[in-house]
């Protein structure tokens, strides 16, 4: 059996969806299940059970003999949520007791992290783990995740395979319940429905022009490959980035929606937010090489094929991955 956490959820329903295409049904999902919102995410996937997340320690103690393999998505990510005990209830805490399970057990695993441990980015964007000490997130979501990264390479008591990923900024299909929390794409798009153009922070930095702040846009379709692929082959156990490789403007990304909707490019600036503009973001970039060197070769989607995809086969016709 492999356990999927957070598979409800928007990365981790596109798991279960990439599994269930390659023919693989004997899967646990854990979730909150309560929030029905999330509920098409799973319409019509096929697995083995579901598991409430608060019952899932206790379950997994019980029948730790049928799991061969732990997909740990489950989080709260929330970047806006400053209650640091409910990170460190739900992301810190829970995913050291999963790494206690499986290390006991002799159980692989995979983890989410993020690139949101990056900070401002003043020590780069390198999967290095010898660096993540000095690394100093914006938020508690962010120290969450690194305080966890910095605990697991640390520990004397590991998996006998595992791997933390640091997603950038993943889009695409079944994220429709995340709400002010979902993708870039997701609110350009609704955005353009609504009133015929986008709206995109104004740059408050000299050095770049409005809408040419820079993100690592990274398709949900090629991180689902890649976590299909270190459940399948022998990785060494580390730390790896998981973005496109390829840094990308706003306003790349919006013209790429007016474009998946044959429509003119309209795109005007607000200010950015005073309370967020010290910490706002004006690149990220995952260096690859990492995962490349672990004999990961499938090129990863363009923005412009990506979002071409995400809003001509899902947006646009409300449908799930």
């Amino acid at each position: 059996m492999i356990v999927i956490t957070g598979s409800a959820g928007f990365i981790g329903s596109c798991l279960v969806s990439k599994f269930n295409q390659q023919g693989v049904y004997d899967l646990i999902l854990v979730d909150d299940f309560s929030k029905h919102e999330k509920d098409q995410n799973l319409y019509e996937k096929r697995f083995a059970k579901k598991i409430d997340r608060k019952v899932f320690i206790k379950w997994f103690e019980d029948n730790y003999k049928e799991v061969s393999l732990v997909i740990h998505i489950g989080a709260r990510t929330d970047t806006t949520e400053f209650d640091v005990n409910i990170f460190n209830e739900l992301n810190l805490n829970y995913t050291k007791a999963v790494w206690k399970l499986c290390s006991l057990h002799h159980i692989r695993m995979v983890y989410a992290s993020s690139a949101a441990t990056y900070g401002l980015g003043e020590f780069g964007y390198n999967d290095d783990e010898s660096k993540i000490s000095l690394l100093k997130p914006l938020n508690p979501y962010g120290d969450s995740k690194n305080d966890f990264d910095k605990w697991a390479i640390l520990q004397k008591e590991q998996p006998p395979q595992w791997q933390g990923l640091k997603f950038f900024n993943v889009y695409g299909p079944n994220e429709y319940h995340k709400g002010r929390m979902a993708s870039v794409i997701f609110h350009a798009f609704h955005q353009i429905q609504k009133v015929g153009e986008v709206k995109l922070f104004r740059s408050h930095k000299p050095e770049y022009s409005d809408g040419c702040q820079l993100r690592d846009f990274v398709y949900v379709k090629d991180v689902v490959d890649v976590i299909w692929y270190l459940a399948n082959e022998k990785v060494k156990s580390g730390i790896y980035n998981l973005g496109s490789g390829k840094a990308r403007t706003f306003l790349d990304l919006a013209k790429s929606t007016f474009n998946a909707l044959n429509l003119e490019t309209k795109v005007s600036f607000i200010d950015t937010p005073a309370d967020i503009r010290d910490k706002y973001q004006y690149f990220t970039e995952a260096n690859m090489q990492k995962l490349i060197s672990a004999g990961y070769k499938k090129p990863f989607t363009t923005l412009e094929e990506g979002v071409g995809d995400y809003v001509k086969n899902y947006l646009t016709t409300n449908k799930y991955f």
